[in-house]
């Protein structure tokens, strides 16, 4: 029996060897299975990120700060740039404000002593019209504006039913020299209306008078034509092609048998309506 038990114990001894080398190769399950605890900030590192947090919002809430205060300053230099450059000075006045402005300045007086001095207090005058209403204006559309004024001014004194002498600088280049020449500004803008040989203005200048009602006073005097009156030769465009050379331009003289420039035509082979513009 002691033999067997010493056989036994000596059996044992390398199945004890055996776990234990495999035991060494491999850690503890208890090391393995035990996660890594995290790691614990302590009140000062806390207060330490919070500060640092701080200043970066800070410092963003300053650059952002810095930014806005430029672009102010950048849209003030611009702004008063621009009013600037808005604001005309008193010599470049043109012709037309300075009327909207006297007849601002006449309402405390009369309305037949306002339209007097209204009209003669005109120092630009057109020679030779002094019977009739001119409107020099464009057919043209080619700039939007322009072409809108143009029509509202004929509108209005086509409502009054009384005929107007109007000068298309579109149909006749030499309009255009003659406004320029009596205006004394080469860039005159359009519509410009003279009224018995007085220069009134422009598109605002009507408008104002014909709102305020003084256009119709002005217009006393004129005659008046029938209701859906138009002009059967020319159609109310005053211009027709030219008699002479049937719009050509060009007329052949039989003394020297050779084709000439006709004198009688404008640049665009018209002359003026002699049924409407006689």
């Amino acid at each position: 029996m002691a033999d067997c038990g010493k056989k036994l114990e000596s059996s044992e001894k390398p199945r004890f060897s055996f776990f234990n080398r495999s035991l060494s190769m491999y850690p503890a399950a208890s090391a393995m299975d035990s996660p890594q605890k995290p790691h614990l900030q302590t009140p000062l590192e806390r207060t330490s990120s919070f500060s640092k947090l701080y200043n970066s919002i800070e410092s963003v809430r300053s650059t952002s700060n810095s930014i806005k205060g430029k672009v102010k300053k950048l849209c003030s230099i611009f702004e008063t740039t621009a009013t600037a450059k808005a604001l005309p000075s008193p010599s470049d006045e043109p012709p037309q404000s300075q009327f909207s402005s006297k007849l601002k300045q006449s309402k405390s007086i009369g309305p037949d002593c306002r339209i007097s001095s209204f009209l003669t207090s005109s120092t630009i005058r057109l020679p030779g019209t002094e019977d009739r209403i001119v409107v020099y204006l464009t057919s043209l559309r080619g700039i939007r504006r322009t072409y809108e004024d143009c029509y509202a001014v004929r509108t209005i004194f086509r409502g009054f039913r009384v005929w107007v002498d109007e000068r298309d600088i579109s149909m006749d280049s030499a309009y255009r020299i003659e406004l320029q020449s009596v205006l004394g500004n080469k860039n005159v803008g359009l519509p410009q209306v003279f009224i018995r040989g007085n220069y009134v203005g422009g598109a605002e200048v009507i408008k104002q008078l014909f709102e305020t009602g003084e256009l119709a006073k002005i217009l006393e005097g004129f005659p008046v034509r029938e209701p859906g009156f138009r002009c059967e030769s020319c159609g109310d465009v005053r211009f027709v092609p030219c008699l002479n050379c049937s719009g050509s331009r060009k007329v052949f003289d039989e003394d020297e048998g050779m084709l000439k420039r006709c004198l009688e035509c404008n640049e665009n082979g018209l002359i003026r309506c002699p049924d409407c513009c006689s």
